[in-house]
């Protein structure tokens, strides 16, 4: 079997949590939830599935009627999958593609308050961030246990990345 990228076990996952779905299902439970850490292209989440069933990982059904739609099923194949993927400590080194941070790291060669300018942008831009993550938090449904918590770590983790991010530009702009 080849190698299984991250996407592939978003797919999986997506499933697992909430059971059969269709590629654009897929697309909305994306846009909720891993997108704001591991954007997926829309195109990929209708390719993706078929792949995965071509491997055994998920079973299609397809309407004979209507719309058509192709509703993917996790298979035990996929259960073990994402279990065995679930229970591997390791993980690749994380990804930054970062605008800012690039326009950072070339600060020199451009005017100083360049700096300061882009300092105050991005202090805005991860405050919003940090308030949307944060409203996020306040309506966790604390009797899904088991998604709130998992939600409630993914959430802390992401209020404590735009915070940092928060501080060390509010400090840029201010010296």
């Amino acid at each position: 079997m080849p190698e299984l990228g991250p996407q592939d076990h978003i797919v999986l996952g997506l499933i697992a949590r909430h059971g059969p779905l269709t590629p654009y299902d897929l697309k909305a439970k994306v846009e909720e939830s891993t997108d704001y850490f591991w954007p997926v292209p829309h195109a990929q989440l209708y390719r993706i599935p078929a792949r995965l069933a071509e491997l055994g990982l998920l079973s299609e059904e397809a309407e004979h009627g209507g719309r058509r739609r192709r509703v993917f099923h996790l298979t035990d194949a996929g259960r073990a999958e994402l279990k065995q993927w679930l229970a591997d400590p390791q993980s690749p080194p994380a990804e930054t593609r970062d605008p800012a941070q690039l326009k950072l790291f070339f600060a020199d060669l451009g005017d100083p308050g360049d700096v300061v300018a882009l300092a105050r942008s991005q202090t805005a831009e991860h405050r919003r961030w940090l308030e949307y993550y944060q409203s996020l938090e306040t309506v966790i449904d604390p009797t899904d246990t088991a998604r709130a918590i998992s939600r409630a770590r993914i959430l802390r983790l992401g209020i404590m990345h735009e915070q940092a991010y928060v501080d060390f530009w509010d400090e840029l702009a201010a010296e």
